[in-house]
């Protein structure tokens, strides 16, 4: 029972060190392309905060199973570092007496990976993708972000605003405007000291800006028209409501992708049973990837490892594949990788056992 207990406190430990590290790690990288993504306006910047979170949950299965196998690696390396599997073995008990404290620790966490990669990381797909959609439909008054260029919804006007006072929560005057836009081949740039917003009868907007000047012409031509006026008002393009976007297989929930068993949806319901799985065969693969000789070097284990789990996610990725193009059964695809992991794991317990058998050691 004391044994379970240290046993179970340290699995949690170095599971919450390793889960810090790699969310971290998530997150940074996300971040990294989301801004890239404001920076380059191909994402709006009021919406980073959001799209993190969404990519955050989508990929928070796959940490979830790096960390559980991870944190069971190097708790175990650790007890044959510090020669405390001698004496495990010497006091008669085998490899396999470790199962019954690693499934305790690792099925609870199976769990919460099922419930994420089953049903939390599809519907953070499918909000990621509504919002990406309403940040894309906004009209370009919503688009205008004080100091910078921004493009308006159909790509033909640049806008610039120094200043934005907002009016519950909404920009209502700004000043010190600059637009460009191209119409009819001719090149347009208006600048004006401030403007405001107004809505006509029929519910269009319109920027009505004053005390400014408009400039007209061609580029390579010295002929430009100018001209200088109180008031101007410029149409504001409402973004055009497009249909219903078809969803994409990984947005779909767990039901829509069984009741329409096409090859895709089909591909990836195999994805999302199997992350759960190699969750929990690569929690008991941990027990004897772990050994490591006290006398040798430490990072043989490791590395032996991450390429196994690199494998069993590749081969994964590859049996969804191929029945996302038909060319395997779904039956066949969803078993075939687990069981040859199985075989595997069945293969390496032999050997430790053999290493470890009282006969081996009496015959050495």
């Amino acid at each position: 029972m004391i044994f379970r207990r240290a046993a179970q406190r340290e699995f949690a430990q170095t599971a919450s060190a390793v889960f810090v590290a790699l969310f971290a790690i998530l997150l940074t990288v996300q971040l990294i392309r989301l801004l890239k993504a404001a920076a380059t306006g191909s994402a709006a910047s009021e919406g980073v905060a959001a799209l993190l979170g969404f990519s955050a949950l989508q990929f928070l299965p796959v940490v979830l199973s790096l960390t559980l196998f991870v944190s069971i690696l190097l708790t175990l390396s650790r007890s044959y570092r510090d020669s405390e599997m001698a004496i495990w073995f010497s006091s008669g008990l085998p490899l396999t007496a470790w199962v019954g404290p690693v499934l305790r620790f690792a099925l609870p966490v199976v769990i919460v990976i099922a419930v994420l990669a089953l049903f939390l990381a599809p519907w953070s797909i499918s909000k990621r993708a509504e919002f990406v959609q309403r940040l894309d439909q906004r009209d370009d008054l919503a688009r205008v972000s004080p100091g910078a260029f921004n493009e308006s919804a159909r790509g033909d006007r640049v806008f610039f605003v120094e200043s934005v006072p907002e009016t519950d929560g909404r920009p209502d005057k700004v000043k010190n405007i600059f637009i460009s836009s191209v119409q009819h081949g001719r090149e347009g740039v208006v600048a004006a000291a401030q403007g405001h917003v107004e809505v006509a009868q029929n519910g269009d907007k319109f920027i009505v800006l004053t005390q400014g000047r408009r400039y007209e012409g061609v580029a390579g031509v010295a002929e430009y028209r100018l001209m200088a006026f109180d008031r101007y008002a410029v149409r504001i393009e409402a973004a055009e409501e497009g249909g219903r976007t078809e969803k994409s297989a990984k947005s779909l929930s767990t039901w829509e992708l069984i009741e329409e068993p096409s090859n895709a949806n089909m591909g990836e319901l195999l994805w999302r049973i199997g992350i759960p799985l190699s969750a929990l065969t690569l929690a008991l693969l941990a027990i004897p990837l772990s050994f490591v000789n006290p006398r040798a070097g430490r990072t043989n284990n490791l590395i032996l490892a991450l390429l196994t789990y690199m494998i069993y996610n590749n081969l994964l990725s590859v049996s969804q594949a191929w029945v996302a193009q038909g060319r395997i059964s779904f039956a066949v695809g969803a078993w075939a990788v687990h069981v040859l992991m199985l075989l595997l794991l069945v293969a390496m317990f032999w050997k430790r056992l053999a290493v470890f058998s009282p006969w081996r050691l009496l015959r050495r």
